[in-house]
């Protein structure tokens, strides 16, 4: 009792000399083992403590004290040992073997069972506890999440509600549900409770983390950004926590919000390659391609063999100063990542910004066996065909592309452009104006459009004159090809 009294008081070290001394007169006594573990337990030391409860079994194979705290060690532990869950269960179905209708060992057998997913033997050791026990918040939400993971949303709701209007419901109880709400695919449910608690006391950033990504997967997402951000100043600020809001700005299409996030994160970690090439796909976003290049040029200089990063910089580099220089960036990517056509097409369309289409003609060849890139490639044949007045081939090709996407202002601009070669001006004008139909701001149909007016004399000349003088003023780098030929998609890992 007296070392019952320290341990409670916390004064461990007089608890630890008092079972030194009852070791020596009682050495044998499961009693003082069990109390041994407890004091080591609570030292932190697991091992130790697990050997004391161990031999405090062997010596009183139905000591239950013993066989709880052996289960509750292991529960506090599993980070330490990848099998303190089985052992922890283990350790309650001894009890339960010889005391079936043990509160606490059938409680935290529900527990473990959730966890490792075998929803209806938790439901079975929940439906075991005494009837007033079954009606707190602790068994409620075990109930709650079994069903929910089992697609029993009827009798999930209703054990939500029942939690809600529980006084003694806590962060604790449905930190235990979120494994299983997340895989059952309830943020509904996970919104729902923790909103209420919110009500009742302030969450813990960890919590608001998890409020704020649920809130996220539903696409609330001015709810979610507001309670990542409440988790970061609550104490929770991470370069994790940092990607998470920019992700949820992205979506929003807040692009120079995201752009803060991201370099408030790249402060906090400089030599972070991610980071970095989030920023660039997000100055993508806002055409600003030379700040774009220049931190996919960070990124691959810190991970050079990152092919998600070489394709970026290559892409990029197409569009800024000599194309030639994204050869390179596409080659190691296509070293990393041999079988993707979509770097076969890019390092084509390389080599033609560059105009040198001798070695561009071989990549887009190949990219044209492939049903994702062909419609491109097929484009990109279609205009050196044209550049080289190989007439008959160019018609092909543009129709090629255009067959498989008819609405490619493009490909239109670029059949435009042959007919007017050919002094078809009739379907010359055809071409270019349903080119503009999709895209009035598309330079080169605006181009060719002026040009036809200019050799057939149209009065409409002057007007389009003006039209395409505004454009060329209007008009800033931007890289429209290069997102039309990558999939970008921020904020994954590459």
């Amino acid at each position: 009792m007296q070392i019952q009294g320290f341990i409670r008081s916390g004064d461990l070290a007089q608890a630890g000399r008092l079972l030194a001394e009852a070791a020596k007169q009682f050495p044998a006594d499961a009693g003082f083992d069990n109390l041994r573990g407890v004091v080591q337990a609570q030292q932190g030391n697991y091992r130790a403590a697990e050997i004391s409860f161990q031999q405090a079994i062997q010596r009183n194979t139905k000591l239950t004290a013993a066989y709880l705290n052996l289960g509750r060690l292991y529960q506090e532990n599993f980070l330490k040992d990848d099998q303190a869950r089985r052992k922890a269960l283990e350790a309650y179905q001894r009890v339960l073997e010889y005391e079936p209708e043990n509160a606490e060992a059938n409680y935290q057998s529900a527990v473990l069972l959730l966890q490792q997913g075998r929803f209806q033997d938790s439901i079975t050791r929940v439906s075991l506890l005494p009837a007033s026990t079954q009606s707190t918040a602790q068994a409620l939400s075990v109930l709650c999440a079994d069903y929910a993971a089992l697609g029993d949303r009827k009798r999930a709701d209703e054990l939500a509600e029942q939690l809600l209007a529980s006084s003694d419901f806590s962060e604790l109880d449905v930190r235990q549900m979120l494994s299983a709400l997340a895989v059952s695919k309830r943020d509904d449910l996970i919104i729902s409770l923790l909103d209420s608690l919110g009500t009742r006391k302030p969450l813990s950033p960890e919590t608001l983390h998890v409020l704020g990504l649920s809130y996220e997967r539903e696409n609330k997402l001015n709810e979610a950004r507001a309670t990542l951000e409440r988790s970061v100043t609550s104490g929770n600020l991470s370069v994790a926590s940092l990607l998470e809001l920019a992700r949820v700005a992205h979506e929003q299409q807040d692009y120079r919000g995201s752009l803060g996030y991201l370099a408030h994160a790249r402060d906090l970690d400089p030599e972070n390659s991610r980071i970095h090439y989030y920023f660039g796909l997000v100055c993508l976003d806002l055409s600003l391609v030379a700040e774009a290049r220049n931190s996919f040029d960070r990124a691959v200089k810190l991970d050079p063999e990152n092919a998600s990063y070489n394709y970026a910089m290559g892409a990029a580099s197409t569009f800024l100063r000599d194309p030639a220089e994204a050869v390179p960036y596409f080659k190691k990517y296509l070293q990393l990542r041999p079988q993707d056509p979509r770097a076969k097409l890019a390092l084509g369309a390389a080599f033609f910004r560059a105009k040198d289409y001798d070695s561009a003609i071989p990549w887009l060849a190949e990219s044209a066996q492939f049903n994702q890139t062909a419609t491109t490639a097929h484009y990109y044949l279609g205009c050196i065909a044209l550049q080289e007045r190989r007439l008959d081939e160019a018609v092909r090709e543009l129709e090629e592309a255009l067959k498989a996407k008819p609405e490619y202002p493009d490909a239109l601009a670029e059949l435009g452009q042959y007919y007017l070669m050919r002094k078809d001006y009739v379907q010359a004008e055809k071409q270019i104006r349903r080119a503009l139909e999709l895209d009035a701001d598309h330079f080169s149909a605006n181009f060719y459009l002026l040009r036809l007016y200019t050799l057939t004399g149209d009065s409409r000349r002057e007007a389009q004159a003006k039209r395409y003088e505004e454009l060329q003023k209007l008009r800033e780098q931007k890289a429209q090809e290069f997102l039309r030929m990558v999939e970008v998609r921020p904020f994954e890992t590459p």
